[in-house]
C-alpha cells in the first residue's frame, strides 16, 4: 500500500538505499551532482532527501567557500516526481489520510528546505545547468547565486501545462528577473527556453559548451577563492535582503556593513598595496 501519510512518505524515501547524489569535495569547494540519470535526474522521493542531508552537511563547513550543483548528463533535472504527485492526490481520499497538509508538509520541508538552504548557505552556490531544467528543478538552478549553462540547457517552467503554478520561489525570481508579462508567457506558454534565450533574458551568468561547463565552474570556484574569505559571504547576505528592500533600507544596511570590512588584514593590505603600487 503506497504511503498517505508524510511521515509515511519520508520512511519511504530514507530506506531507499542507492546513491543518487553524489559529492566531491576537493579543499575549499564541492560538487553536489544529481545522480539518477536514466529518470533525468527526477526529483523523487529518495534524491530529494539526500539532496537534501548533503547540503545540511556542507553548508555549516566554514573551510567551504563554494559548492556547485550540476546533475549527470544528460540533465539536470526534469524536476518533481510523478509518482509522488500521483500518489498525493490518491492519499486526498484515502481513509486516515492527511489531505493537502501532506502535499504542504514535503513541499515546505523538502522542495522549499532545499531552496532555503541554497539562498541561507554562506557559500556561493554555483548551478551548472548541463540539459533540461524543469520544474522544481528550475527552481534550484534559479535560487543559486551564479547559474552557468551549457549550450545543451534547456529551461522549462513545466507547471501550467499539469495544471500547477508557480512553486518554490520561482514566481518571486523570474518576476524580477523578467518583469510580469514576460514571466507570465513564460508559465502559460511553457516555453522550453534555451541557453541562448537565457542569457539574453538574465537568466544564467554565460553560456559555454557542453564540454567545458564544469571546468567554467571551476574557474569561477578559483575567482571565487581569491577573494578575501567574507567578501563574497556578505555581498550574498546583502544582494538577497536588497530584493525586498527600498533603497533606502538598502543603503543604510551597507553603511553598517561596510565598517566591519575596514577592520580586516586582507582589506589593510590591500590599501597598503595600492597605496605603494601609486607612489612607486
Amino acid at each position: 500500500m503506497p504511503p498517505s501519510t508524510y511521515a509515511e512518505v519520508i520512511a519511504e524515501a530514507a530506506a531507499d538505499e542507492r546513491v543518487l547524489v553524489r559529492v566531491d569535495r576537493r579543499a575549499d569547494r564541492a560538487v553536489v551532482t544529481l545522480d539518477d540519470p536514466e529518470k533525468r535526474n527526477v526529483l523523487s522521493g529518495p534524491l530529494t532527501l539526500q539532496l537534501q542531508q548533503r547540503l545540511a552537511e556542507l553548508t555549516p563547513d566554514p573551510t567551504l567557500k563554494t559548492i556547485v550543483l550540476t546533475g549527470a548528463d544528460p540533465g539536470f533535472s526534469t524536476g518533481g516526481d510523478l509518482r509522488m504527485m500521483q500518489m498525493a492526490v490518491d492519499s486526498l481520499t484515502s481513509d486516515g489520510g492527511e489531505g493537502a497538509t501532506m502535499m504542504w508538509r514535503w513541499i515546505r520541508r523538502q522542495f522549499g528546505g532545499i531552496v532555503r538552504q541554497i539562498a541561507g548557505a554562506d557559500q556561493t552556490m554555483i548551478a551548472a545547468v548541463n540539459g533540461a531544467a524543469a520544474g522544481v528543478g528550475l527552481a534550484f538552478a534559479l535560487a543559486c547565486d551564479v547559474i552557468i549553462a551549457s549550450e545543451r540547457a534547456k529551461l522549462v517552467p513545466a507547471f501550467g501545462r499539469i495544471g500547477l503554478i508557480p512553486e518554490v520561489g520561482t514566481s518571486w525570481l523570474l518576476a524580477r528577473r523578467l518583469g510580469h508579462q514576460r514571466a507570465f508567457g513564460f508559465y502559460v506558454n511553457g516555453e522550453h527556453v534555451d541557453a541562448a534565450t537565457a542569457l539574453e533574458w538574465g537568466l544564467v551568468n554565460e553560456v559555454v559548451p557542453h564540454d567545458e561547463l564544469l571546468p567554467r565552474a571551476e574557474a569561477w570556484c578559483d575567482r571565487l577563492d581569491a577573494l578575501p574569505p567574507y567578501a563574497a559571504p556578505m555581498s550574498k547576505a546583502l544582494l538577497r535582503q536588497a530584493g525586498s528592500m527600498s533603497w533606502e533600507q538598502s543603503l543604510a544596511t551597507e553603511e553598517f556593513a561596510e565598517p566591519a570590512c575596514f577592520t580586516t588584514a586582507p582589506f589593510a593590505e590591500a590599501v597598503s598595496g595600492l597605496l605603494q603600487r601609486g607612489t612607486s
